[in-house]
């Protein structure tokens, strides 16, 4: 049941008993505050976010902060009288209802901010993305999830107008999100969206759906750990003994690294690859094993060989 709605205080200018201005971006609501019964509440069939809302989290902070430390934000449902439809909150509205499910009637009666009049669907939207975007859990994971609902349920065009983006950075977003929910592997599922954000990093010419593939099972297979690992591809995909090897069933990103040709490297061979070689065995050479070798007359005398030998060498080349 409601109650009698109660002005609102630093929220915005009063405009009316109980109404107040409020500023989401571009729009301006004019709202009251109450508190209603949270069964007089119901969810928004198209919402937005995505995925389960459920949160043991906020569950507790809720139960520690004795309510709900934000009201929903909420607008008369177009047709159920006495009833309220969320524009912004569903998260915490369906955890208080756990909450009550589980005999914690003191969550019965919820905290609201009612619009007042039932928003247009493109209000509602704007609105909804103009508060999440002040959150950080926004920048984290919910734009390109969000950008994949939108186009769903308003199409491409009006959903890049409505997020303020270019159609080709809305398709992007899109495509980072639909190949995210093939990482299924992973313990944390939350991580998905970085895992398919490193890997859309990638250069798109070389990024081919048989290498996307090979990505996804490696990764569900948990051959690969760390998304910041995906940055080899850049150096593997476009050699091709590399990208073969890494395709393969056997290879991994290490593994093909090792394939991966120096830039710049000739396929040389005779004295010119003999010294080739020996640079690069003594460029391998660890600096631990250098310490050790300090001062050996054995090595020296052997240094002092090969320079005497490398001198004439060059003598002889030169002239």
């Amino acid at each position: 049941m409601t109650t009698k709605p109660e002005p609102a205080s630093g929220r915005g200018n009063v405009v009316g008993f109980g109404l107040q201005e409020r500023r989401l971006g571009s729009t301006i609501l004019r709202t009251y505050r109450t508190k209603v019964d949270i069964d007089d509440v119901l969810p928004n069939e198209r919402q937005p976010r995505l995925g389960p809302k459920e949160d043991e989290e906020l569950q507790r902070q809720i139960e520690a902060n004795e309510g709900l430390f934000e009201p929903l934000l909420v607008e008369p449902h177009p047709d159920l009288p006495d009833k309220y439809r969320i524009i912004d909150g569903e998260r915490r509205w369906t955890n208080s209802k756990i909450l009550v499910g589980q005999g914690r009637s003191q969550y019965q009666q919820v905290p609201v901010e009612v619009t007042d009049r039932t928003l247009l669907d493109d209000e509602r939207l704007r609105i909804w993305i103009y508060i999440h975007r002040q959150r950080k859990e926004w920048d984290a994971r919910e734009k390109e999830m969000v950008a994949y609902r939108l186009v769903d349920l308003i199409g491409r065009a009006s959903a890049a107008n409505i997020l303020g983006i270019s159609v080709r950075e809305l398709d992007k977003l899109v495509e980072i999100y639909e190949l995210s929910s093939r990482f299924t592997g992973l313990r944390d599922p939350a991580a998905a969206i970085t895992w398919a954000r490193e890997l859309m990093g990638v250069s798109k010419k070389l990024l081919t759906p048989t290498v996307v593939d090979a990505v996804v099972t490696k990764v569900n297979a948990k051959r690969v750990t760390n998304s910041k690992e995906l940055r080899k591809l850049r150096a593997i995909l476009p050699d091709p003994v590399a990208r073969e090897h890494f395709l393969s069933r056997e290879g991994d990103l290490d593994s093909a690294l090792l394939r991966v040709k120096m830039a710049g490297k000739k396929d040389t061979s005779g004295l010119a690859g003999d010294l080739e070689s020996a640079i690069e065995s003594m460029k391998r050479v660890p600096w631990t094993a250098l310490a050790e070798l300090k001062g050996d007359p054995e090595i020296l005398k052997k240094i002092d060989d090969a320079e005497e030998l490398l001198r004439s060498l060059k003598k002889t080349l030169s002239s």
